[in-house]
């Protein structure tokens, strides 16, 4: 049984390297190397070759490494809700991350508590269209003559944890720096329709631990802030208070104050873009390069817009 309102914490893995292999503070990593040291299993996220995001099962730390790192799209989760039944049931320690949807999906399929699962879910912005970004690949893909053969969705390594630059690295060794997914993603037009009502969208989720990055861990916790990365942990059960506990011996952590943690998606979901139809008419009867540069801020003209902004913010101040 979950609580009314949530405990919250900023966390830092004590191992730098951790924390930079991680999208924030490294938190998934240690509540999962809990887990996986009593001989549990781990559920989460990873990227295939193809750049499909799906859900796998780790027994291990190299498959759980998989499941770092941030993925803009919308995963598939196969048999896994089966998967994870038949782990709990003979008596394994079970691991589920992934969105509050898809958590919620999971107790609903399960029908009971059970003792020895613990529920991860994500601070989430919304789902965008698989085929969006497949078709965004292989625009990218055509631009540059080569086939992408990795994919890091923000490039926390070169522009630091604040950034939200993705990096594209193609088969001929060029390395593409972009933000046209990523604007197309937060402008919220891409999002699946259902996300503009999701539940979920508040300080209440079904999970026994959220995590996501911590934004205003500036205001919340200032000598965390160093833009390597921090964590945002809201505890919501019991569940959740005693694995937290149990990894404290390789975390920094604070305990911080809900009003200085509420980010946008802790508030309400995203009202559906008014360009949103036109988007989508436009998608379906012209090129990307087309989408890229009146949705998602590519090209010259674009880059000059951006300028003038600066330069006004700039002056006002």
């Amino acid at each position: 049984m979950n609580w009314k309102q949530p405990k919250v914490y900023a966390v830092k893995h004590k191992d730098e390297a951790t924390r930079a292999a991680s999208r924030s503070g490294g938190i998934f990593t240690a509540l999962s190397d809990q887990v996986l040291s009593n001989g549990g299993v781990v559920y989460g996220c990873v990227l295939t070759d193809k750049f499909d995001a799906v859900h796998i099962r780790a027994d291990n730390e190299e498959d759980r490494n998989r499941m770092r790192g941030s993925k803009y799209i919308q995963s598939k989760l196969g048999d896994t809700f089966k998967s994870v039944r038949a782990d709990l049931d003979a008596q394994k320690s079970v691991l589920f991350s992934g969105t509050s949807c898809q958590v919620a999906g999971l107790k609903k399929y399960l029908g009971k508590e059970y003792k020895n699962l613990l529920c991860v879910d994500i601070v989430c912005h919304g789902v965008p269209s698989p085929k969006v970004w497949k078709e965004y690949l292989y625009w990218q893909e055509k631009k540059h003559k080569s086939k992408i053969v990795k994919v890091d969705f923000r490039n926390k390594k070169d522009y630091g944890w604040r950034a939200h630059k993705e990096t594209l690295i193609c088969e001929n060794g060029k390395s593409v720096d972009s933000t046209v997914f990523t604007t197309l993603f937060y402008g919220h037009g891409i999002l699946r329709p259902s996300c503009y009502e999701c539940p979920y969208k508040s300080v209440m989720h079904p999970g026994d631990i959220t995590i996501a990055d911590y934004w205003g861990i500036e205001k919340a916790a200032p000598e965390f802030d160093d833009n390597k990365g921090v964590s945002l942990v809201l505890v919501n059960s019991e569940m959740g208070a005693l694995i937290l506990n149990s990894v404290k011996k390789s975390i920094q952590w604070k305990e911080t104050r809900l009003e200085d943690s509420m980010q946008s998606p802790l508030k309400s979901p995203f009202p559906e873009p008014t360009n949103r139809k036109n988007l989508w008419r436009d998608f379906s009867t012209k090129n990307f390069e087309f989408i890229a540069k009146k949705y998602g801020e590519y090209g010259l003209m674009n880059k000059l817009k951006r300028g003038v902004r600066k330069l006004t913010r700039k002056l006002s101040k």
